[in-house]
């Protein structure tokens, strides 16, 4: 199998610049954070609650405007004529639709672009084939397991053909076997349709098994301390999971976010 090393050199898809979020009460939830977002990129956003990750995630998603700051799209030449078709979403909770089912859930996005359900059924049939819920496409959300509901949340964030998809904390509600899973099949979908993925976590395992690069937030206010590289190969699975390399990055992370909630320089 070939293995993938996201590439460092290609222009940003998307690009920050001292961005700032402060609410109208006062709150300053994010201060000075600079990104760049590459093609192919995974980035975790990692740090306790109230450091600023969902809100960065939501400034990205344009859900929210900066308080200061430039947020730019260097390499926006979309595919389609709307960019907001450029990004797809997925949530801590699957927030699926418990009336329709799992197409129609999936088909949302398109039908609120104004495509049919028949000109829209390859694209979701294919979305579905992607999550692995191809024979799940008549039943309904009370049906499916709480892995199976993110499953058709993911779907629904690709239907779209994005070209970059932002994840906040998606498996945090979920068991341990499932949530490992779902990593590996995340990698698998990423891997394969070449998009750029920002992934909100608390966990530092997570972050490191997934990403080539992780931002370390820290709170009050919300900011960046430090990113950190993941000069590994993909594809990963549990050799990588369970070797020293794995564990040496793990503890590098876990130092940087303890020294993050502490104050304290980290000296790798």
């Amino acid at each position: 199998m070939q293995q993938i090393t996201p590439s460092t050199a290609a222009a940003a898809l998307v690009s920050l610049r001292n961005v700032g979020k402060r609410f109208a009460n006062g709150t300053l939830a994010l201060q000075g954070m600079t990104l760049d977002c590459g093609e192919h990129d995974f980035i975790s956003f990692l740090g306790p609650s109230g450091c600023g990750k969902s809100t960065a995630l939501r400034l990205i998603a344009g859900l929210t405007r900066a308080s200061s700051g430039e947020l730019r799209w260097p390499a926006a030449q979309p595919r389609h004529s709307n960019r907001d078709r450029e990004l797809g979403f997925v949530f801590q909770e699957p927030t699926l639709m418990p009336w329709a089912r799992v197409f129609d859930n999936v088909w949302l996005p398109l039908k609120l672009a104004g495509v049919s359900r028949d000109a829209a059924a390859p694209v979701v049939k294919d979305a579905l084939e992607r999550v692995g819920l191809s024979r799940f496409a008549e039943v309904y959300p009370r049906e499916l397991s709480g892995g199976m509901k993110m499953r058709v949340s993911i779907a629904r964030a690709l239907v779209t053909q994005p070209r970059l998809l932002l994840m906040d904390e998606p498996f945090a509600a979920l068991d341990e076997m499932t949530r490992i899973k779902l990593n590996n099949d995340l990698l698998a979908i990423w891997r394969e349709h070449r998009f750029s993925i920002i992934f909100v976590t608390h966990s530092v395992y997570e972050s490191v098994y997934l990403s080539n690069r992780i931002v370390v937030m820290a709170p009050r206010p919300g900011r960046v301390v430090e990113e950190i590289r993941i000069d590994e190969p993909y594809p990963r699975g549990e050799a990588f999971r369970t070797s020293s390399r794995y564990n040496a990055h793990c503890s590098a992370v876990s130092q940087s976010l303890h020294g993050a909630l502490h104050g304290i320089d980290i000296d790798h």
